[in-house]
């Protein structure tokens, strides 16, 4: 497979693969990496309510600044475009400090997506998903300089919260279950992991 670090500066994903991510359904997650396409099923309903959870928990006090301290954008699913490819992924979820992206909005002509990498990204794994997750878009996002990564896995009930450093990504810890960690960079508050497997 392709490795993106080795791309020649300037290059474009092949008409080809951008006419075929253009047309995948609606039902399938499709992305770009290091000029190959890769597609999924959307996610089985675990993934997509722990995804959803954690989203309601870190929203109101990062966020809104509701019970912390807000100056975060926080985003589900948006569609990143990185890199002069470019790469086209979607995490789970993503943030950005409030002072590196103002206005979230844009434009009425700003594009349905975001060239400017997140502060934080968050992938919620599945067995479909993990490898290319680990894989293939970790590494991505640390080229790309995302300081913060979180992986959630729903079926083991994890989070693994990594910061990026300058030999790449040192795994700051895995709590499990009910733990309520503080997690960088959200660790204001106390995180109740109980909360993101509830049903």
């Amino acid at each position: 497979m392709a490795d993106p670090a080795k791309k020649i500066a300037g290059e474009r994903n092949s008409p080809g693969v951008e006419a075929a991510w253009r047309a995948t359904p609606p039902n399938v997650v499709a992305e770009i990496v290091g000029g190959v396409l890769h597609t999924m099923p959307r996610p089985a309903r675990r993934h997509t309510i722990a995804a959803t959870n954690l989203g309601e928990e870190l929203g109101p006090p990062f966020k809104r600044g509701r019970g912390g301290p807000g100056g975060w954008v926080i985003l589900d699913e948006p569609e990143l475009h990185l890199g002069t490819m470019p790469d086209i992924v979607v995490p789970d979820l993503a943030g950005w400090r409030r002072e590196r992206m103002p206005d979230a909005v844009g434009d009425d002509d700003a594009p349905p997506y975001y060239e400017l990498a997140p502060d934080w990204a968050c992938e919620v794994l599945s067995p479909r998903t993990e490898a290319f997750d680990r894989g293939q878009k970790v590494p991505l996002y640390a080229r790309e300089r995302v300081r913060h990564v979180w992986l959630v896995d729903p079926i083991e009930q994890t989070l693994e919260i990594f910061r990026l450093e300058r030999e790449g990504y040192l795994l700051l810890g895995v709590h499990h279950g009910d733990e309520r960690p503080r997690a960088e960079p959200f660790d204001a508050i106390e995180l109740d992991l109980a909360v993101l497997w509830a049903r």
